[in-house]
């Protein structure tokens, strides 16, 4: 029953988010608090709507996306067998620029986690560092 919620919680807040991008003013949705230490957690209540919960892209919200979410299962696979820590941490944090996660400003995670951390840098640093390692846990043998 709480995945439920998280990911009815994720679903609300990529929809708005999504909807967000095409408008000028940013809506903004509180994330759901999670434990730093886990990135299954973590990925589950603010990844899977839309990467699914295999990381397959195929998430309940991912048919509502302009932009449709990426297969996070064939990030090493795509990079020539080696999963891409650095990549990984930039589109996460949102130095990467990836479109679909919108600007700096809206639904990247790096500003949600120090919000989280109450901007303790310490600690938004150990949730996108666990949550790129649960990522490449889930890659394809």
């Amino acid at each position: 029953m709480p995945l439920r919620v998280s990911l009815l919680g994720c679903a609300l807040l990529a929809l708005s988010v999504s909807g967000a991008v095409q408008q000028t003013e940013v809506v903004k949705v509180p994330a759901p608090h999670t434990s730093p230490a886990s990135g299954k957690e973590m990925y589950l209540a603010y990844c899977a709507a839309c990467h699914g919960r295999e990381g397959r892209g195929d998430g309940p919200v991912a048919a509502a996306l302009k932009v449709p979410p990426g297969d996070l299962t064939s990030l090493s696979e795509r990079n020539g067998g080696k999963f891409p820590s650095g990549r990984v941490v930039n589109v996460i944090t949102g130095r990467a620029g990836v479109p679909a996660h919108g600007s700096e400003e809206m639904p990247v995670w790096g500003p949600v986690f120090m919000s989280l951390g109450h901007q303790h840098e310490s600690e938004a640093r150990l949730r996108v560092a666990n949550l790129a390692d649960y990522l490449k846990s889930l890659q394809q043998k």
